[in-house]
């Protein structure tokens, strides 16, 4: 979800702190739930399970006026806070679901402007261990795990 040029710095502490109690807030509503996130400086990445592509549409526009409704405030501004519609794409396959989630959660290394140490986590990023809210699929609970596992111990086998 990526916003205008005049919603400011997401990663900035007043608007990075909204943004988490905000997804802590809908994490679980509109028939969807949010895993894992990462706020990146103009635009956010989510992990999200719904039921369908109506529930998911659904849960988006919702988390998208909140966040806009409560950015604007922060500004002192009002109009549209979101530059376009959210990208939404569905994961199929544990080594998919795999990519994603190390994508989400180590993105802000591709945006960074320096080098981080090999151990530095994101403190704007859910991690694998802690999601904001617990998957309810397989793909997201064991499956995308399964698929690192294999590579280093193939007695691991598909429950």
């Amino acid at each position: 979800m990526r916003v205008q040029p005049g919603a400011g710095y997401l990663r900035s502490q007043s608007r990075a702190k909204l943004i988490q109690e905000t997804l802590r807030e809908v994490r679980e509503r509109f028939e969807a739930r949010i895993v894992h996130y990462s706020i990146q400086g103009n635009h956010l990445h989510l992990i999200a399970e719904a039921e369908d592509a109506h529930a998911l549409a659904r849960a988006m526009q919702g988390l998208a006026t909140r966040l806009a409704r409560r950015l604007n405030r922060l500004n002192h501004r009002t109009g549209g806070v979101f530059a376009d519609r959210y990208h939404a794409r569905a994961l199929a396959t544990p080594r998919e679901v795999a990519h994603a989630v190390r994508y989400v959660l180590n993105n802000y290394r591709h945006h960074a402007h320096e080098p981080l140490p090999r151990t530095w986590r994101d403190p704007l990023a859910t991690r694998t261990d802690m999601p904001l809210s617990a998957p309810t699929v397989w793909l997201l609970r064991i499956g995308w795990r399964l698929r690192f596992a294999k590579a280093t111990r193939p007695d691991l086998e598909d429950p």
